[in-house]
């Protein structure tokens, strides 16, 4: 028997080194080749490093929220034959990875490592992860008013039980079977950021910390353009997508963006330089189970309404899987954030650095608005902007806001030429 290191290889992109997101093997593992065996994130995208051999796990460096740079060992296993030199593969790439020292012939490593994680009985869970246990063990805490969420499991893979519950009990969890809504609720929770919801907070932290963020809301009658969407929607082929707000949001932007150069960039505040841009790359802030995550509809000025919502649809499906490539995630020059119908009356919303405008569509609302002296209901929304005020004066903000109200409001503008 002999020892096989694994360790993280170059993904590619110049990258020095990557944050290990989640482990899916444990210490004591008989693995065969290519099973997943962590999950490691660089920049914005996520890579699954599968196991190049099969064999048995000895140790695992890092922990969940740690840094490793490129060539530190992640895996050690204990292999078939003496662990010659072996094709890592990552994600289509492949890399050599170097033959481990010929001292590192003993069958366990040493139980000081100071890098090995040990097999715990109790695993905690992810944040908004679903506690495991049995249907009677579920039917049991229900009965005696526990809420599994705060009880730490101590069997496989977290797993919650009967012992489990009477511990939760004596260290004076609910103690008698209650179905009130009025029940007191005890136990805490500490959830450490690390993958992509800590890249999430670096970035809001530094947009905030560095833009000097003004707000604009304006009052936007919806009802021609709503009526135009559905018409568009029933008259389609059946081969082209179904068009959202998000496509005529796109073609008014690229109509007005040339009329307000300043709004369509990005500023390097360290070099003191902003840079406008004449293609118009839009971002489209896409929520994802593991958070909020950019993708760029590239050349929007080129692309007709179908094709928006084809290339919003393909970019969408691509986020929310993992599967975005840098290049889609990269680029955008100006962003729209939407939380379609639950878009609330009004909202704040942060600049992704370094651009310096973002457009946030509300909810659309039927509501009464006097129309020629007459109370009328329409459809109203709200659309709220952010801009940095540094680059963007709030007078040119105001217009240019206006102007995509005028289209909004009057979407045959949008088509003429």
């Amino acid at each position: 028997m002999g020892r096989f290191v694994f360790k993280l290889p170059d993904v590619g992109e110049g990258t020095a080194e990557a944050e290990i997101v989640a482990w899916h093997v444990r210490v004591g593992d008989s693995i065969h080749e290519d099973q997943h065996l962590v999950d490691v994130m660089t920049d914005k995208a996520t890579v699954e490093m599968t196991s190049p051999v099969a064999g048995k796990i000895l140790s695992l460096h890092g922990e969940p929220g740690s840094m490793a740079p490129v060539g530190a060992p992640l895996v050690e296993l204990e292999v078939e034959g003496a662990g010659n030199q072996i094709a890592v593969k990552t994600n289509g790439a492949v890399v050599k990875a170097p033959p481990p020292p010929p001292k590192l012939e003993a069958a366990k490593p040493p139980k000081s490592a100071p890098e090995q994680i040990k097999t715990a009985p109790e695993t905690p869970r992810t944040y908004g992860g679903k506690p495991l246990a049995a249907p009677a063990v579920r039917q049991r805490a229900h009965e005696l008013g526990i809420e599994l969420q705060f009880v730490q499991g101590s069997g496989a893979t977290g797993r919650i039980t009967h012992a489990d519950l009477d511990n939760y009990v004596a260290r004076g969890g609910p103690a008698s079977p209650t179905s009130s809504a009025l029940a007191k609720r005890e136990g805490e929770e500490q959830i450490k950021l690390i993958g992509l919801r800590r890249k999430i907070a670096e970035k809001m932290q530094e947009s905030k910390r560095r833009i000097p963020h003004f707000a604009y809301v304006e009052e936007i009658d919806m009802t021609e353009l709503e009526a135009l969407r559905v018409q568009m929607n029933k008259a389609r082929q059946p081969d082209q997508p179904k068009l959202t707000l998000l496509p005529f949001m796109m073609r008014a932007l690229v109509r007005i963006l040339p009329e307000f150069p300043q709004v369509n960039a990005r500023y390097d505040d360290e070099a003191g330089i902003v840079t406008r841009f004449a293609p118009v790359h839009i971002g489209i802030a896409t929520q994802t189970q593991h958070g909020l995550i950019v993708p760029v509809v590239k050349h929007a000025e080129g692309l007709d309404l179908w094709q928006a919502a084809n290339e919003i649809a393909r970019l969408a499906a691509l986020t929310r899987d993992g599967k975005a490539t840098r290049d889609e995630l990269t680029g955008s020059t100006i962003t729209i954030t939407s939380l379609g119908p639950i878009g609330g009356v009004v909202t704040t919303p942060v600049i992704n650095h370094p651009e310096v405008a973002i457009i946030g569509p509300n909810a659309i609302i039927d509501r009464p608005v006097v129309r020629d002296g007459m109370i009328t209901v329409r459809k109203m929304m709200n659309l709220s902007s952010s801009f940095d005020h540094r680059v963007v004066d709030g007078y040119d903000a105001a217009q240019f806001i206006q102007r995509v109200k005028a289209l909004l409001e009057h979407p045959a503008l949008m088509f003429m030429q």
